[in-house]
């Protein structure tokens, strides 16, 4: 499935008072292995952001501690100056050893450092939107995350930040960041395999408020799954492709952001915005969450 390659296929979602394509990219596969170190090809990962935005990419996703640092710094070499339209959208809260560790930096002093530090690889006065990561890879942690969002609220109101998130959050850490400041987008676990936040999904839609899923396609326990492959088999479609397109047919606040640094996985993840799953599509991919 080839035809019809835009981002814009799947419509816009209204992101702080910007119009973005639901179709965005991450930029976390544009590092080496273990999101560590320069890429293989550091030619392609430039070709793959300048592919992406002239696909009608608008919404990019990255942050400093990818590489660290190197993700952005392709992200500039690629794309600056960046278009009026273009949104970029970082997250701060964590940074790399050299192990590949990724212990939080949440103390007011590491947060303006990483925001300032985003700033000046990507080469801007003002990230457009800044998402908070909070701890937890299998869960979110409950914990207050009212200090390190409020140093985010003050460095918005210095004009630092554009709009402010929150990523791998509960619900009550939302509703604790919206007493704060107001938030735009949830970044958190959720795809085709993995559906644990689809009533948070549900309620950020009924706020006006972006889910920005992580790991969109779901991994690679889907590639071997039957019931995604024979729906893929009946568009002449990828794996891949159906995971994205469930997504954008789920709810019209999800704004996919699959990131690859093939130009040809490029392509493929984009053509997928144009794919319309049939209602017997969806009730037969039900079953791939149980």
């Amino acid at each position: 499935m080839t035809s019809n390659i835009s981002a814009t296929k799947s419509g816009h979602w209204d992101l702080g008072g910007r119009q973005v394509a639901r179709v965005g990219y991450g930029t976390m596969q544009l590092t080496g292995p273990g999101v560590m170190g320069p890429p293989k090809d550091r030619a392609e990962a430039v070709a793959v952001l300048r592919r992406a935005v002239e696909l009608g990419v608008n919404h990019i996703d990255t942050s400093d501690y990818y590489g660290p640092y190197v993700a952005n710094e392709i992200l500039r070499e690629a794309l600056h100056p960046y278009a009026d339209d273009l949104v970029l959208v970082t997250k701060v809260g964590a940074l790399r050893t050299p192990d590949g560790g990724w212990p939080e930096a949440l103390s007011p002093d590491e947060l303006r450092q990483a925001v300032h530090d985003n700033l000046t690889r990507l080469g801007v006065e003002q990230i457009d939107v800044v998402n908070l990561r909070m701890p937890g890879f299998a869960a979110p942690e409950p914990r207050s995350l009212e200090e390190p969002f409020t140093v985010l609220a003050e460095l918005k109101e210095q004009g630092l930040i554009g709009h402010l998130g929150v990523s791998n959050v509960t619900a009550d850490q939302l509703a604790e960041a919206q007493r704060i400041a107001p938030v735009v987008c949830v970044q958190n676990l959720y795809n085709i395999a993995n559906r644990q936040d689809e009533q948070l999904v549900r309620s950020c839609d009924d706020q006006g408020i972006a889910y920005v899923p992580f790991f969109p396609l779901g991994g690679f326990q889907l590639v071997d799954d039957p019931r995604i492959k024979a729906v893929a088999d009946r568009h002449n479609a990828t794996v891949p492709q159906v995971a994205l397109a469930w997504l954008l047919q789920r709810s019209p606040n999800l704004l996919a952001i699959p990131g690859t640094s093939s130009l040809a996985h490029l392509e493929e993840n984009i053509a997928g915005a144009s794919l319309r799953l049939s209602d017997d599509d969806v009730t037969a991919l039900e079953p791939v969450a149980a």
